[in-house]
């Protein structure tokens, strides 16, 4: 026959004893520290990643400022100063705090316009400074009469 364990003489079954850890073997406190370390660079690395998509999105809006005023300064009669005030105004409506100090530049001559947007990425992470640069340019619209007929094209 099989004899049953009996209760110890507190009422209760024993288990083999397992050894218990004490503060004594060097790990204590080892995951609070890996977390006070790790917890910061995480939310860095966050910082970081939608610092580059803000910078990303800047530079969208800034190519597509640049492009603005390059079609309003081609067109026939149009001017630099009318580029430069229309890319301005493009980037006070789409994106007012994405590009920061916004500085606009518009040439044109007898051939091409150009447009030249310059400034620097809104910043989350304090010392870093991405900036943003943004070049349209274009031939100039002239209309051109057709040749007389019988002559040369």
């Amino acid at each position: 026959m099989h004899a049953t364990p009996r209760p110890s003489p507190g009422g209760c079954r024993r288990h083999p004893a397992r050894p218990w850890r004490g503060a004594g073997d060097g790990q204590a406190g080892a995951v609070t520290a890996e977390l006070v370390v790790a917890t910061p660079l995480l939310l860095l690395l966050v910082l970081l990643v939608v610092q580059f998509a803000l910078w990303q999105h800047g530079l969208h809006v800034a190519t597509a400022a640049a492009e603005e005023g390059e079609r309003a300064a081609r067109l026939e009669g149009g001017t630099a100063a009318a580029g430069a005030t229309r890319a301005r105004d493009f980037l006070a409506q789409l994106g007012p705090s994405l590009v920061v100090a916004p500085r606009v530049t518009a040439r044109r001559d007898q051939a091409t316009a150009r447009v030249e947007v310059r400034g620097t990425a809104e910043q989350l992470v304090p010392w870093l400074r991405l900036p943003i640069h943004a070049v349209a340019e274009g031939p100039v619209e002239v209309f051109r009469p057709a040749p007389p007929a019988g002559g040369p094209p």
